[in-house]
């Protein structure tokens, strides 16, 4: 698989998350409406959580439930991406080392262009430049592991919100509950308990709900952020032992019939497409 079929692999998995996502919360949905169906009024009356549902309302509902989603699909999006097979994939590290080692240098870097892991793409952005020095080469690669990085946490920060956000409608909701029960309060000349009661609820339900949702926005905030940098630390480890590798094979003295292949640079800069360069 090339690097530009990959560029869409991120947007299509997050695009199917969250058709998977939807497609669970609507199944439960439909589960909780055959269950009141069938109950009848017994069912209506005693169960909390379909009165719960009832008070969130038409405008809060529907919006807690669209950011419950949104998290539900960036959660599983972070954990596709942030498998440590991902990032590095098994038998990668011994294989590129075993071709080095052979002095096939323009095959290591056939294999680590067509790898569309984190590694993969550190290592074709350092060996690009490799035939400027070793320290060009690890500087490259280290700021495409900070691109990967950026990415990845821009990602996670959509967590933050969600968790800031969720309080936020929950006490807009509070709000707007009390001024609906203090209307009853102020206009009827005899006070309506259920009407009282339909503002208060709502005012704590979807509160409650508020917080539900930031609760484990917070949590899979901290996660991943924690994830993202060990994945990255081991990664950027990894690649600069790889190119230290391969620069100095190239320096190693003629001295057995390998020795004759080209050095790292010259086959790097046979194998790398003329617009791949700064």
């Amino acid at each position: 698989m090339t690097r530009s079929s990959t560029r869409f692999l991120p947007t299509a998995r997050f695009l199917f998350t969250t058709g998977m996502a939807m497609a669970v919360t609507l199944l439960f949905a439909n589960v909780a409406g055959a269950a009141e169906e069938g109950g009848g009024e017994q069912a209506s009356g005693g169960n909390l959580v379909l009165f719960m549902i009832k008070s969130l309302g038409w405008v809060f509902g529907p919006l807690l439930l669209a950011i419950s989603v949104a998290m539900l699909a960036l959660v599983v999006l972070l954990a596709l991406d942030l498998r440590m097979s991902s990032a590095i994939p098994p038998g990668f590290v011994d294989e590129f080392t075993d071709t080095v080692n052979k002095r096939k240098f323009k095959e290591a870097f056939d294999m680590a262009r067509n790898d569309p892991s984190f590694l993969g793409q550190v290592l074709t952005a350092g060996m690009s430049r490799l035939q400027y020095g070793l320290e060009d080469a690890r500087e490259a690669a280290m700021n495409t592991l900070e691109s990967i990085k950026s990415d990845k946490e821009q990602k996670n920060n959509y967590n933050a919100v969600i968790a800031t956000v969720g309080p936020m409608l929950g006490l807009v909701g509070t709000v707007y509950g009390m001024i609906q029960s203090f209307s009853v309060l102020a206009t009827a000349t005899q006070v309506n308990p259920s009407k009282l009661a339909d503002g208060i609820s709502h005012a704590l339900v979807v509160t409650l709900f508020g917080v539900a949702v930031s609760v484990p926005a917070i949590f899979f905030n901290a996660f991943y952020r924690n994830r993202i940098t060990r994945v990255c630390m081991d990664v950027g480890h990894i690649a600069d032992d790889l190119l230290t590798q391969m620069y100095h094979n190239s320096k190693k003295a003629p001295g057995s019939p390998a020795a004759a292949a080209p050095s790292p640079a010259t086959a790097a800069t046979a194998a790398v497409p003329p617009g791949a360069q700064r």
